[in-house]
């Protein structure tokens, strides 16, 4: 059964850190860009960033740009998402979603998502 499930959501402080991780399972990571989204009460989902598996290329949305690093571990069928500094409108629900090719590209079909994992930033 293919799956995606994300963990390491929780209560981080501004300023702090906060490890995400999207494992997946039934398919191999290997073969497809992973990207990271979050919607936050009352807003739109947005995408947060997408790593390719053909060459590793990352991207990021400008809100997020050098503070958030996305990465993969291809052995353990996971990608993670490093928040640093993250700040109070960084709360949302993340979700892991597996894109349809190796590279990452706007306007891309994800066909699979994990059930997300609620990151709230407060002091």
């Amino acid at each position: 059964q293919l799956q995606l499930v994300e963990s390491g959501g929780g209560l981080v402080q501004p300023g702090g850190s906060l490890r995400l991780s999207c494992a997946a399972s039934g398919f191999t990571l290997d073969y497809y860009a992973i990207s990271w989204f979050r919607q936050a009460p009352g807003k739109e989902r947005e995408g947060v960033s997408c790593i390719s598996s053909s060459d590793g290329s990352t991207y990021y949305a400008d809100s997020v740009k050098g503070r958030f690093i996305i990465s993969r571990d291809n052995a353990k069928n996971t990608v993670y998402l490093q928040m640093n500094s993250p700040r109070p409108e960084d709360t949302a629900v993340y979700s892991c979603a597996r894109g349809s090719s190796p590279i990452c590209f706007r306007g891309d079909a994800y066909s699979h998502w994990g059930q997300g994992t609620q990151v709230t930033v407060s002091s």
